[in-house]
Parts: structure tokens; sequence; C-alpha cells
């Protein structure tokens, strides 16, 4: 009903507006109407001054409201009824009330629709506009070469705040109003419009519409030249560029940098390729690998096999996962990127100066560089909270617990995001009795209810005790036995355990680098603008250590934008763009995702359609015995334009590749329909999604005459 409403609105202003026209009104509003009726104005004026002011006021903020052609004569009328000074009080007010209005309807009847359709293409103008929108409405303002009704109907595409557009085009069409004002108060001189703003004028107001965006320039400048202050700057410097931090961000930005023949050095203080070599993704899923080759051989019934067993050890277990890590690590080693150019030292860095970084090596000795640019990618760590009693008992995290040597028999899981889940799973599989306690409702709270719900339905299949919203409130140590108390319903609940792993989130390494002494702006994270960069401008931070993603491949694709920025900067730097990112946990069944699921969307207030395609009926996933889980795509109402996709099921991670391409190169729905995607393959799935839509929006219309037709073609009626 409200959609319909706005349609019936944008139907009657164009009637409106047509009708105008089409009734010569048009013809009223020019020069020569206005210098014929100006002696009738004036006496009408002179007699009721007050009602002619009134009238005056109600007609130019109508049509300006409207967007109707005459503003500048309406204006130089202001001047020849009114004189300059009472001229331009009604004509400043009347004119921003107008564009206002304007601005208003544009935004209910325009900006969802614009949005949802090029919203991904507006999202940096947008994020512009909310943080300099002022400063881009002023300059546009002052500028006459851009015409005052286009910039109403513009703006009200953007976030721009309603009275920040009102009191910025009261102030910015003020000096512009004041010239036609008063060039209206001699309106018999005037023969032509043209003649009222010439070339110098023009270029005049050019200069002044640029002043904001100057004045912004010279207030970075300053606000720059205020952080450095008490610093100084080496006239020669030892490198291009210090990175600190050996992971993903830091060894891609490090690779960068000397592919580019800058001179780069990369330090890192414990083993280079970060957590996702050392600690997290790979030997996460060599453990989950290990652990689903157990559950089919226990599942082997379901292949056909009538028995099958599988005897380990899981020390031998931890073995492998450590020899996948040794046989990934000279991907990530010194040796490698000391062969692609890059200065690798081992040793803690810390920032002394925004252009030097003091390094401690193994041995003790101290060096003192000097560089152009620091890139901080200094990773983040497993977080623990501070719960009563958890000191008294060995704390597993995602960093630790491949150490373990033997199977915990009772194992507590704290956390039912990405991580705790993948490892209560893969725990329970490999024969430990598992407890997931999680204080949210639900496992995988970012995803939608259910995605939640399907996982949760295995995990308990499976064996795994999930209480969800349990509350942790302390551990305690009972004649040798550790329980974990939580609150749940308002009644204390007892957990028993052997060991626990703590798995609640991460949070970003901030000290030791010298970022607090030096002035560098942290929160949760170190703080960084559009371009990566610190406060510091010539420091940025890349990858867990700046957020907002946790990602190995969002770390990478941070490293790009920090590495190119910090080397050409001023010259040239590049906003990161953060528009198609996915990500996927590693639970069986997978769950992968790019852009919104349902939960955002409704959260964010964007209109969406759902289109669901259940891979219990795809023929390779029946084949392989993995006919479970579906493929969710959301898409703007009406068009196959791809919003957002939630994969789960067995390879979901790889299947959803196809939808980041798609989204990220502006496809639909309707080309991974005409693709051909090969026989019998879970990819199929994709293409049966998007058949899914098709269907959904086949032209019924059209159909019946089809249907009338070929029925003609056999001779029936």
């Amino acid at each position: 009903m409200k959609s319909n409403s706005k349609w019936w609105a944008l139907l009657g202003l164009v009637v409106a507006v047509g009708a105008f026209h089409a009734l010569g009104g048009s013809q009223f509003l020019s020069l020569a109407a206005i210098k014929d009726s100006q002696a009738a104005l004036q006496s009408a004026t002179a007699a009721q001054p007050l009602l002619a002011a009134a009238v005056y006021f109600v007609v130019y903020v109508v049509a300006t409201a409207l967007s109707l052609p005459g503003a500048t004569v309406i204006t130089l009328v202001g001047g020849a009824l009114f004189g300059l000074g009472w001229g331009l009080l009604i004509v400043s007010f009347a004119s921003s009330i107008g564009a206002t209005l304007a601005f208003l309807a544009s935004r209910w009847l325009l900006r969802d629709t614009v949005q949802a359709r090029f919203g991904d293409k507006l999202a940096a103008l947008n994020e512009g506009v909310q943080k300099d929108g002022a400063f881009y409405l002023f300059g546009l303002r002052l500028v006459p070469l851009f015409p005052f009704f286009m910039i109403n109907l513009a703006m009200g595409l953007t976030p721009i705040r309603p009275w920040t557009f009102y009191w910025v085009s009261q102030v910015g069409m003020l000096a512009g109003t004041a010239v036609y004002v008063n060039a209206g108060t001699q309106l018999a001189q005037i023969d032509s419009l043209s003649g009222l703003a010439s070339p110098s004028l023009i270029a005049a107001f050019a200069l002044l519409g640029v002043f904001p965006l100057l004045a912004r320039k010279l207030m970075e400048a300053l606000q720059a030249r205020k952080v450095y202050h008490g610093f100084t700057k080496p006239k020669a410097f030892d490198r291009n560029l210090v990175v600190i931090g050996g992971g993903a961000a830091g060894l891609v930005t490090s690779y960068i940098a000397a592919a580019v023949k800058a001179k780069v050095t990369l330090v890192e203080k414990h083993k280079l390729g970060g957590d996702c070599l050392n600690t997290g993704c790979v030997p996460s899923k060599a453990l989950i690998r290990s652990a689903k080759f157990v559950a089919q051989v226990k599942k082997s019934a379901d292949w056909g096999i009538a028995r099958a067993e599988a005897e380990f050890d899981f020390a031998e277990v931890m073995g492998r996962v450590h020899r996948v890590i040794s046989q990934i690590e000279p991907h990530d080693s010194a040796e490698r990127y000391r062969g692609l150019g890059v200065d690798v030292v081992q040793g803690v860095a810390r920032i002394v100066s925004p252009w030097e970084v003091e390094i401690t090596h193994e041995d003790g000795t101290v060096q003192r560089l000097t560089t152009r640019a620091i890139v901080v990618a200094a990773g983040a760590r497993p977080f623990v909270p501070p719960i009563p009693g958890l000191e008294q008992v060995e704390v597993l995290t995602s960093d630790s617990l491949w150490r373990l040597k033997t199977l915990p028999r009772r194992l507590l899981v704290l956390g039912g995001g990405p991580i705790g889940s993948e490892l209560a799973q893969a725990f329970r599989r490999l024969g430990a009795q598992v407890t997931q306690v999680e204080m949210a409702p639900r496992l995988l709270a970012r995803e939608d209810d259910d995605v939640s719900e399907l996982v949760m339905q295995r995990f308990a299949a499976e064996g795994v005790d999930v209480r969800v919203g349990h509350v942790a409130q302390r551990v305690v140590v009972e004649g040798g036995e550790k329980f974990l108390v939580a609150e749940h319903e308002g009644q204390e609940v007892r957990i028993a355990f052997d060991q626990i792993l703590v798995a609640v989130g991460r949070q970003a390494n901030l000290q030791g680098y010298g970022l607090q002494e030096l002035g560098v702006t942290t929160g949760r994270t170190v703080e960084v603008n559009g371009y990566l960069q610190t406060n510091f401008p010539n420091i940025y931070a890349a990858g867990d250590v700046a957020g907002p993603y946790q990602f190995t491949h969002t770390a990478a694709h941070q490293a790009w934008y920090a590495a190119v920025n910090a080397l050409f900067d001023p010259i040239k730097k590049f906003k990161a763009d953060y528009r198609v990112i996915p990500w996927a946990t590693f639970v069986d069944p997978e769950v992968a995702r790019v852009g919104l699921n349902e939960q955002e969307a409704k959260a964010q207030g964007v209109a969406y359609e759902v289109t669901r395609y259940g891979i219990d009926d795809l023929d390779r996933a029946i084949a392989d015995g993995a006919a479970h889980g579906f493929v969710k795509v959301l898409t703007v109402p009406g068009q196959d334009k791809i919003l957002g996709v939630t994969i789960v099921g067995e390879h979901a991670a790889e299947l959803l590749a196809e939808y980041v391409l798609a989204m990220k190169h502006g496809l639909g729905l309707n080309k991974i329909l005409g693709t051909i995607h090969t026989y019998p393959t879970m990819a199929e799935a994709n293409k049966y999604a998007a058949g899914e839509w098709k269907r959904a929006h086949a032209p019924q219309a059209l159909l019946q005459w089809v249907q009338r037709f070929h029925t003609w073609r056999r001779g029936g009626v």
C-alpha cells in the first residue's frame, strides 16, 4: 500500500508539472511577461505590501518545491517588488524552504528505489555524504553552473539530514540570491537573463564553490601538522615502508611493496604466517578433515558398506595437523620473501616516532630504521573473559589447543560462534564428550535462524550437548572436579568438565608496538579511515588489528590498499572496498555467505525477496550422501539483482564463489541461469536456485497468450 501511494503521488506530481506546461504556465514566468506586468505588480504591492509579500512567498515556495522553471525570473521579481533588503530576506527563506520540500519529496518518492537498485555503486557516495555532506552541498550551492533544482532532487537520494540540507542551502544560496535580487531592482534595464551571469561572475562563484573543499583539505593538513608536532621528519629514509607483523596482511603488504620495487622491511616477533598458518585456518581445517573422515567411517552403512572401523590415536591426528602446517609453511617462509625482495627481520618492533621503528632482535641487539610509511599488521589473539575462578584451571584457546597430545574426555567449549562451533564438532567426532555453552539463544547468531537451526540439529544428532541461553558465571573446583556455573532462565546450572576451550571472540594486538605512547588512536582496534590511515597519515593498519572483518582473505584484501596508499599517497590513493565480502564457517554442513542475509536486511530496512533451493533435491548431493542444506538468495524485489546469498551444505564455501563473482561484477540470477554447469556437480545448485527465481517471476500474462498461440497452431479454438 505504501509503495502504491508513492507511485500515485509521483504520477500526480508529473501530471501537475505537465499541466503547468500544457496550459502555458511557463509563459507567465518569462522575462518578457514579467516586464510587461511590472507596473501592475508594483502598484498592487504598494497598495497591500504584506499580502503581496505573502503571495509572492507562497508562489516561490511552490515553484521551487515542484522544480518548475523560472526561478531566476521569480527572484528578479522579488528585487523589483521589495527592493534588495526585503527581497533578499523573502527570497532567501522561500527558496530554502521550497528546496527542502523538493528534497523531502525526492527522498520519499525515489530514494528507496534508487538505493535498492544502485546501492552498491552509491556506497562510497553515501559514506562521503554522511561524513562531509555539508561541505559538498555548500560547494554546489555556491556554483551557478549546477541547476539548483537538480541539486535538490539529487541530494534527496543521499543520506544527508534534512536540517543539514536546509541550513547549508540557506547559507550557500545567499550569495547567488543577492546577485539576482539586486539585478531585479533594475528590472526595466534587463533585456536578457544571460547577461546577468557573466563568465567572470560564474568563475568567481566557482572559486567560492571550491573553497569549502579547499578548506577541508587545509583542515586535514593542519590536523596532520598538529599530530606531527614535536617530531622531526628525517631528510632521508632507510626504507620506503616498514611492516609490523608477518601474518596474512603483513605478508601481502610486503610482497606488493617489493613487487613495485620499494625498499621494505617486514618485522615478525614469532612465526611468519601468523595465526592463519600456525594456530588458525590451517590447523583447524586439518583437524576438521580428520574428524570428518572418522564420522564418515562411522556412517559407512549409508554408503552401502556393511561395516567399517577407524582406529586412531589422538596424538597421531595432532601430528598430522603439524605436518600440514609444515607443508604449507614454505609458502610463508622468510627465505621465500627474501627471494622476492623483502627484508625479513625476526624481532620485536616498536614505533618510536612517525618515521622511526626500533627493532629488538632475538639476540638483544637493537636496530633503528627510518621509513616514509609504516603498516601495522599485528593481528589479534583469542579473548579470555574475566570469569571468576577461570584462573584455577588450564584454559585452552584456539592458539594453545594444538599442543594437546591426549583427547579430553569431557571438553567444555565456551562460545557458539564459528571457531567454537567448528572445534566443538571436530572434538565430538573424535570421541570427546563435548558440551557447548553459548549465552545467545542459538549458535552462529550472525546467521539467519534457519541456518542456526540446521547446524544445531546436526550437532544434536552427533551428540554435542548444546546449551544455548546459558550465561557463564564462574568456575569452581570441588574435590578435584571442575564445574562451570552458568545462569539459565534464572536458575544456576553446573556443568562438569575436564578441560575448557574458550572461544568467545578475538581482540586486536594493540600493546607493545608503541601505538599508545606515540598517540595513535585506538579503541577495540586501531582506528583507521577509508584509506586505512591512522590519525598519523603515514601510519597505516591492516588485517585483524584494524578490523572490521577478521578473516584471512579480508586481511589480504586490505593489504593491497595499505601497501599502495602507503607508497603512493599523496599522488594517488584508494579507498578500501568492502562491498562484497564472503565468509564461511567450516562446520558440517558448511555455512557460507556473501552480502546480506535476512536478519541484516530487516535490520537495515532493505527490501528483498527470498529464493530458496533445497540441496536435498540435487542429483550429485543425493549420490554423495550429502542431500541436506539449501541455497538462499536475496534479491531486489522484482529484479534478479543479488543482495546476498547464504549456502548451507557440502562444499558451501566453494559453491559461494560463483555468487561472489556475480555480485562483484553486477551479474544477476539470469546470467547464472544462462551459464552451463557441469552435470552432475554440486555447483548445479546455484543454477537451480536461479531457476527457482525465474519460475517465480515468469510472465504469466505473456504465457497465457503463448498458450493460446500454440492452441491455434494445433487448429484449436
